[in-house]
């Protein structure tokens, strides 16, 4: 068995939120090494539509990670290539009636003392901003923050930039074990191809990042959340923003295992139109849901009637990373010196990504971060609460 140079960190998971992470910590002089049992993107970052919002979080710790990764997201788009898409597309998101308009007028005043940009849109204005919109609506909030990216490419590109900046890529290696001390601090992982040195472990693995935990010797409570995803025929652009029905909010906050799906309806450069999202916890169970895909179609012809007689290309689903509080967990672990994590953040995690970056390198570097609070994101909440499930 072979022994490989010795970096600063290891980071497991070449996901959109481990590429963030290797990105920072390269940039800071860290060392840094990526580790994947697969190609770039392949699990959770790959099924995802590039969701880069703050118009679905009320005012907490993950707006405030929200907010600072939107502006992350747009220094971003200035230096990577523009196979990243970065599209500054503002979301709508509507009320089919007066007390759902009731409600979001009142979310989105919460939402501003956040810092939040939100503008109330009264119905007859609605479709100024989306002509295509179903007639009826009650009225809306536009959302100018709300961005989006193409998963993939911007992972991709995040990681190409990383390795220019020192960092060593390895994808399609498995780590099998990670490799500790006598006194439990972390010295490591072991892949298919040998050990890997290093102080320092972030566990960026999505979905899987409990079974990493547990590689480790410690517990978090990640939980997979299955997502199913429409993709239309290109078209000309029929929808200009990210336009959803407010009811997709409380489905993101919601803790139900259930099938629950509102229509999130997007556009996309290449003509495309995404339609999410559906949520249901069944574990890793990979069967296509017609319930799913029938009321996601419904759902989106419902707000735009001129998508009712388009035709489906195909369909992707994947399993987002959820926690039971709602909030990733991003930070050292509290039993495992040198093991860190950067994970759990169900379907935000392309959006969040660059904040947890920065936060996940501040931590490796044993530096306050100021822009923010990381207590709320700190692992040790479920040893300290228990385990919440």
């Amino acid at each position: 068995m072979t022994t490989r140079h010795s970096p600063d960190v290891v980071v497991i998971g070449a996901g959109v939120v481990g590429a963030a992470c290797a990105y920072y910590a390269s940039r800071s002089g860290l060392a840094v090494a990526v580790v994947d049992r697969g190609p770039v993107a392949a699990g959770t970052t790959g099924a995802g539509e590039g969701n880069v919002l703050v118009s679905d979080k009320e005012p907490g710790p993950e707006l405030d990670l929200a907010l600072l990764s939107i502006g992350l997201w747009r220094e971003l788009a200035q230096v990577l290539p523009p196979e990243a898409e970065h599209e500054a597309k503002g979301g709508l998101v509507v009320a089919p009636d007066e007390t759902a308009f009731a409600a979001l007028r009142m979310f989105a005043e919460g939402q501003r003392g956040a810092g939040v940009e939100a503008y109330e849109v009264p119905a007859d204005r609605l479709h100024q901003l989306e002509p295509h919109l179903a007639p009826g609506l009650a009225g809306g909030c536009h959302y100018p923050q709300d961005a989006q990216v193409q998963p993939a490419q911007a992972t991709a590109q995040l990681l190409r930039a990383a390795r220019r900046a020192g960092a060593d890529i390895r994808l399609g290696d498995e780590v099998k074990a990670v490799l500790t001390g006598p006194h439990g601090d972390i010295r490591g992982v072991r892949t298919a191809r040998g050990e890997l040195l290093a102080p320092a472990v972030v566990n960026a693995t999505g979905t899987w990042a409990g079974a990493l935990a547990r590689l480790a010797g410690t517990e978090l409570p990640v939980l997979p959340r299955r997502g199913f995803v429409l993709v239309t025929e290109p078209l000309p652009r029929v929808v200009r923003h990210k336009v959803y029905a407010a009811d997709y909010i409380a489905d993101v906050a919601s803790g139900s295992a259930a099938l629950q799906s509102s229509a999130v309806v997007e556009g996309t450069p290449a003509g495309p139109v995404l339609i999410g999202a559906t949520r249901e916890r069944v574990g890793f169970d990979r069967t296509l849901s017609t319930e799913a895909l029938h009321r996601l179609a419904a759902q989106a012809a419902a707000l735009f009637p001129v998508l009712a007689d388009v035709r489906v290309m195909r369909v992707y689903h994947g399993f987002r990373p959820y926690l039971p509080d709602h909030l990733p967990a991003i930070g050292p672990d509290p039993h495992v010196p040198g093991l860190f994590h950067a994970c759990g953040h169900e379907g935000a995690g392309i959006g969040l990504a660059p904040a947890t970056g920065l936060l996940i390198t501040a931590a490796l570097r044993e530096e306050r971060f100021a822009a923010l609070d990381p207590a709320p994101f700190s692992p040790a909440r479920f040893q300290q609460a228990g385990d919440p499930q």
